[in-house]
């Protein structure tokens, strides 16, 4: 992705995209996208990737959807609790770094608003089949991950692929676990519905990863 030298100027206070990193080495050159849609970018830390492993070889246009008020887990007492304006500036610092010291054009462009509004509007916008590679990462809530993954297959390219995040996650609840505060029982309708539309990836399944074969 990049030297240590570099990497330690941005600005991130966690590690969860490192991860993934080893397996996004291995599939965003075989995907190797120019139209990128992300949902949920927190501090910027798969936009940066994103960025720095693209950017140099040809332009990019890149499509990040938050509302930068975070999921109920980053709330007060909640799981990954964090100031969620300073977590909009730290992504804002970090995607102007990488950006700035990459020699291509990046289109980057921010839509600030709840997924299920955001998506709809690039819909409403002629983006229907525009997007090579899209990155749930979104609310962590079923309803929402489902609206997510609807939209974003609507939005993405047949050829494309889809990268949802946390597939197993779960919240460490004093009642225990809640399917309704997961990704994964949204992720596994999405998936059995379009069964015939999409194909899904073989990899560690910290993520999930299809391929939309159909429209």
């Amino acid at each position: 992705m990049q030297n240590s030298d570099l990497s330690s100027a941005y600005r991130f206070t966690n590690d969860w995209f490192g991860m993934v990193k080893n397996v996004w080495d291995q599939l965003i050159p075989q995907v190797n996208p120019s139209k990128i849609l992300e949902i949920g970018s927190y501090e910027g830390a798969s936009t940066c990737y994103l960025i720095d492993s693209l950017s140099p070889k040809k332009n990019i246009e890149i499509h990040c959807v938050d509302n930068w008020e975070g999921g109920i887990e980053h709330r007060p007492g909640g799981s990954a609790e964090a100031d969620m304006s300073e977590v909009e500036k730290r992504f804002l610092y970090n995607t102007n770094l990488s950006i700035s010291r990459n020699g291509n054009s990046v289109d980057l462009q921010l839509h600030k608003g709840c997924s299920d509004v955001e998506l709809a509007r690039l819909l409403a916008g002629g983006k229907q089949n525009y997007f090579d590679f899209i990155y749930v990462d979104g609310s962590h809530q079923a309803p929402d991950v489902l609206c997510d993954a609807v939209l974003s297959f609507r939005l993405l390219r047949e050829g494309g692929v889809i990268a949802f995040d946390d597939y197993l996650w779960s919240e460490n609840l004093s009642y225990g676990l809640d399917p309704i505060r997961c990704p994964k029982p949204a992720i596994d309708v999405f998936t059995n519905i379009y069964c015939r539309k999409l194909r899904i990836i073989s990899a560690p399944l910290y993520q999930l990863y299809i391929e939309k074969t159909a429209n």
